[in-house]
């Protein structure tokens, strides 16, 4: 008589195994695969390479700068004021980038502004990452009742305008950097929710899955061994596209007087300030605008990358 092992049962006087590491893990093996042919791939995407290159130069230049700024950003000079950059009659290597209408140096205010472009996006990301993503992978996993009422949840906030509910918030409660962070964070988690519950609701029925329930794995360790390994190319994607989507919204808030407030120097507010000079000097608002330019380009670049480099049978 042959005896048919089916998980869950006991059989011939053995318990069935239903330690969690033994589990058969799809998403072990494809992790491997793509750890392997990343770097590959990485390295034959040119957007991609660009991207890093830009961003990584950016984020070093935030790092070290204490190091490389010339001035005190903050320091004002009202003899200095209004200097223009070194390729305008009158521009002096002094002050590279020339000097805003305080006479601060606007190199140096340049430089130190990315770590609040930077720190913003980082930040928004994370909290709005933490909360779609929460969300995505319950309402994927679970579907019937728990998927309607987060849909309905994703549906409320998609009804939303991001930059009208941003400013009546920031005018209500006041603005400052932490309020921007935690208010844009508190907004842009739909698209995070979106894609993880569509990620989780193709993979949930694969077969390594299904070997995990059959054992006897736990909910959590599915979701956390078996599901987000799988899934976690979309959510770095996604991240890149909504940091960016992050700095362009700090700038449009900044630039608006309800973002940043003086005297940080934040590239959307170096706009703000340098629109009163427009007609005579427009170098004021055309740097800190090209740096905003360049920084989400670079994201985007590199995102897009990603999904390439990640996705490769998705490609158009």
């Amino acid at each position: 008589m042959t005896t048919v092992n089916v998980p869950g049962r006991e059989t011939s006087g053995q318990p069935a195994a239903t330690d969690p590491a033994s589990a058969p893990s799809g998403s072990t093996a494809r992790a491997r695969w793509r750890d392997r042919d990343f770097p590959r791939r990485a390295l034959k995407h040119s957007a991609f390479l660009v991207g890093c290159s830009i961003l990584v130069l950016i984020l070093l230049m935030a790092l070290i700068a204490p190091l490389i700024a010339p001035y005190d950003p903050y320091s004002q000079s009202m003899a200095n004021r209004l200097v223009p950059p070194i390729w305008m009659d009158g521009g002096t290597w002094d002050h590279p980038l020339g000097t805003d209408g305080l006479g601060r140096d606007y190199l140096s205010r340049v430089i130190y502004g990315s770590r609040i472009s930077l720190l913003i996006g980082t930040f928004t990301v994370v909290c709005s990452g933490l909360i779609g993503t929460t969300l995505g992978v319950l309402a994927g996993y679970f579907g019937g009742r728990v998927d309607l009422v987060i849909n309905f949840i994703i549906m409320t906030r998609l009804t939303l305008p991001v930059i009208m509910v941003a400013l009546a918030v920031v005018a209500i409660v006041g603005s400052s950097l932490t309020v921007v962070i935690l208010v844009l964070g508190l907004l842009l988690w739909d698209r995070f929710a979106v894609v993880m519950r569509s990620a989780v609701m193709q993979v949930r029925n694969q077969e390594y899955v299904q070997s995990a329930r059959a054992l006897g794995c736990s909910t959590p360790y599915i979701i956390v061994r078996e599901i987000m390994p799988n899934i976690f190319g979309s959510l770095v994607v996604i991240a890149t596209f909504e940091m960016a989507n992050a700095i362009l919204l700090e700038a449009a808030l900044s630039f608006l007087g309800l973002g940043v407030q003086p005297p940080l120097p934040s590239w959307g507010l170096m706009v703000a300030e340098g629109r009163n000079y427009l007609l005579f000097d427009p170098w004021l608002i055309m740097i800190p605008g090209f740096a905003i330019f360049l920084l989400v380009l670079a994201i985007n670049l590199m995102g897009d990358g990603l999904r390439d480099i990640l996705t490769p049978e998705n490609r158009n």
